[in-house]
């Protein structure tokens, strides 16, 4: 079956030419005919430099070139890697190298930190400035007839920490890709033309998913001026555009409702929740805030926002016996997904059970760029093994219990405790260590390492400056606690639990 992405664009543009495609801020940009006319322009400026399937790297804040990009790889039949703007150099080199990236694009605050990798990457042909002189050369021929893709055609890597700390390119596909837009519209939301979405959240993960069905729809990309979430910010832009709908991480949303003030909300249309835990009273104070305008997705990026769902008509069914609990939940499996509770031998478990959760349906990825061994094992039986733990009760919905992995979700970002550790691992004074997330009311979950020192304990500055050298600043730990030895079973394995009790 041939299908190409970009389609989704050509249609809007042909069914809806003059509604804008963007904004920046409250200022509106380039029409849907515009946004078709010079993607297809800038895919021959790719397609120029690149052949079939090659990777093209985007390592960029918020901004209207994100959405050109995506569109333009995919018409010129290239694979898009969205890479979270907030890594560590480090961490950005392995990807790159990872991938295969023949080029990279990114945010002109981001490119001096960023070029200087090309050096180190043999792969990498050039690293380009967004918003200089290149950029704007690759978009100023003649447009490329959009490229020929196979269903099964690579379309966005997605880069995805594991256990190990190492991370494992996520492959989604043409079809994967689709599905998840589909799904979008079969269980989270209606989107009509005109309607906007505002990018709050980074759009190389979630925001820049909810993208896809918009486009679809033509609907209006904000980009907020300052790139990012901004409480004030984003109450002015809800008035400044009809029909709005954002996709924030609970510790966004619980900014809002706390934000002071009555600001008018009569243009929200929707916030998608997802990316971490939402307490039912943070979720019952956004609704007494915004009205019934919440809906959850669960996913992960080998599912991306597509393992369950809950829309906005059951957030508003209070009258439901069971309203406490469907709160508490995330939701049912989305159409034409399959959820099931495992055990240890990926044999179904009754109703209320926990067990770990596995996945299959067409938004679940191909499998892990270039890395047979993890895909085999993470997709083995045909389903996608999540590692996360959790429930169905007889109706079908899903309570998360725990993280097998043991990954910390602290504002939206998922961070896995092995890179943390390995990383503190380096100072000489360290013996052992132990990171784990503790509950914390603003980010969710924020990062704690027990450590076992070798002598006197290792000064706190010279740990942050460790992890500030290593990893993203966004996964140093919070607080350090010395301790004389890690809780360990009689195989030797770290009791997590046990540390986490003492948090409490």
């Amino acid at each position: 079956m041939s299908v190409n992405l970009a389609q989704l664009l050509v249609r809007s543009a042909h069914a809806y030419p003059a509604l804008p495609a963007l904004a920046r801020g409250a200022h509106l940009g380039c029409t849907y005919a515009e946004l078709a006319a010079r993607v297809a322009r800038l895919a021959a400026g790719l397609a120029a430099h690149l052949r079939a399937n090659d990777r093209v790297a985007l390592v960029m804040q918020n901004c209207p070139q994100y959405v050109e990009l995506l569109f333009a790889c995919w018409h010129a039949g290239l694979c898009a890697v969205p890479v979270n703007a907030k890594l560590h150099p480090r961490e950005l080199e392995f990807i790159l190298h990872n991938s295969g990236a023949r080029l990279c694009f990114a945010s002109a605050e981001l490119y001096d930190s960023v070029a200087p990798l090309q050096a180190g990457v043999a792969c990498l042909d050039e690293v380009i400035d967004a918003d200089g002189p290149l950029y704007a050369a690759l978009a100023a021929g003649a447009p490329l007839p959009m490229a020929a893709r196979e269903s099964g055609d690579p379309a966005w890597l997605f880069y995805t920490s594991g256990t190990t700390g190492r991370p494992k390119g996520v492959t989604l596909t043409q079809k994967n890709i689709m599905a998840a837009i589909l799904n979008y519209f079969s269980d989270v939301d209606t989107i009509a033309p005109g309607d906007a979405i505002i990018h709050a959240a980074p759009m190389s993960h979630g925001s820049g998913f909810y993208m896809l069905p918009h486009v679809a729809h033509a609907g209006l990309n904000v980009i907020p001026e300052s790139g990012g979430f901004d409480a004030p910010e984003i109450y002015a832009l809800v008035q400044a555009h009809r029909g709005v709908t954002m996709f924030a991480a609970p510790t966004m949303v619980k900014r809002l409702v706390d934000h002071p003030g009555d600001s008018d909300t009569a243009n929200l249309k929707t916030i998608v929740y997802g990316g971490g835990p939402m307490y039912v009273a943070d979720c019952k104070a956004a609704q007494a805030r915004f009205g019934y305008k919440l809906a959850q997705i669960y996913g992960q990026g080998e599912s991306p926002m597509t393992i369950t769902a809950m829309g906005k008509a059951i957030h508003a069914a209070t009258d439901h016996p069971r309203y406490e609990q469907r709160l508490a939940s995330v939701g049912q499996a989305f159409t034409g997904v399959e959820v099931l509770v495992a055990d240890d031998q990926d044999r179904p478990l009754p109703p209320g059970e926990p067990g770990e959760i596995l996945v299959r349906g067409e938004p679940v990825m191909a499998g892990y760029w270039n890395n047979p061994q993890a895909s085999a094992e993470t997709l083995r039986g045909g389903w996608l093994h999540t590692g996360d733990i959790g429930s169905l009760d007889e109706e079908g919905f899903l309570t998360l219990k725990d993280r097998s992995k043991d990954m910390i979700v602290s504002g939206g970002s998922n961070i896995y405790p092995r890179e943390v550790e390995e990383v503190l691992l380096r100072h000489p004074g360290v013996s052992e260590v132990s990171v784990v997330g503790q509950k914390d009311p603003e980010w969710g979950e924020i990062v704690v390492a027990f450590i076992v020192a070798r002598a006197a304990p290792p000064v706190r500055a010279e740990l942050d400056a460790l992890c500030l050298d290593h990893i993203a600043r966004f996964k140093r730990p919070k607080a350090y606690h010395f301790v004389e030895a890690l809780p360990k079973n009689s195989t030797g394995k770290v009791l997590k639990t046990e540390l986490r009790k003492l948090l409490t």
